[in-house]
């Protein structure tokens, strides 16, 4: 009976909440993807086949007989040899989201979108292509500064991550992939 009388009690109070839950709607960021979307750019930088190589200190040379294991030979041939054919290096591109953090043309984005490039670009919200000149890298935090030419360009305000607490809301908005305005909100 005690048990009973026990649920009963906090019934009601179960209710209450489950009744503000359902009423409850997620936040509407519209007006906040509004005043950012202007900042918001897209980072798009290519590596040439060229650098790449250089970087590993191959410079096209074909690898000696002896580092190419038997089976492959077989298939392939020898290095050098009719029938092998070495593989054709290719420029990579890779892509990712960054903001605009002063009006003068700093930009953050991710190192690893940027990390080995030769060229490096930057497009606008509004479709302007701007080359960007890397200002600085970390691997470690997977954060770069680029600078691209401009003034009284948009720019987003950084917030402190230290004032973040679990439950609150947060948005991230960016083009990844090349895809423009993507907008995803999260809890933290």
């Amino acid at each position: 009976m005690i048990r009973f009388l026990k649920f009963a009690a906090v019934l009601p109070l179960l209710a209450g909440i489950g009744f503000n839950t359902a009423n409850a709607q997620p936040p509407d960021f519209t007006e906040l993807v509004d005043k950012v979307s202007s900042a918001v750019v897209n980072v798009e930088a290519t590596r040439t086949a060229e650098a790449a190589m250089r970087q590993r200190g191959q410079h096209g040379q074909q690898p000696d007989e002896q580092e190419v294991p038997e089976i492959f030979r077989r298939f392939f041939g020898q290095p050098g040899g009719p029938g092998f054919r070495a593989p054709q290096p290719r420029d990579r591109t890779s892509m990712g989201s960054g903001f605009i953090i002063s009006a003068d043309g700093y930009v953050l984005t991710n190192h690893h979108v940027i990390d080995g490039a030769d060229e490096v670009v930057v497009r606008l919200s509004d479709r302007r292509e701007l080359d960007a000149e890397v200002v600085g890298s970390d691997a470690r935090s997977d954060v770069a500064v680029l600078k691209i030419k401009g003034s009284n360009l948009p720019t987003v305000d950084l917030g402190d991550s230290r004032n973040l607490k679990p439950g609150q809301w947060v948005v991230a908005i960016g083009s990844p992939f090349g895809f423009d305005h993507s907008v995803t909100a999260g809890i933290v």
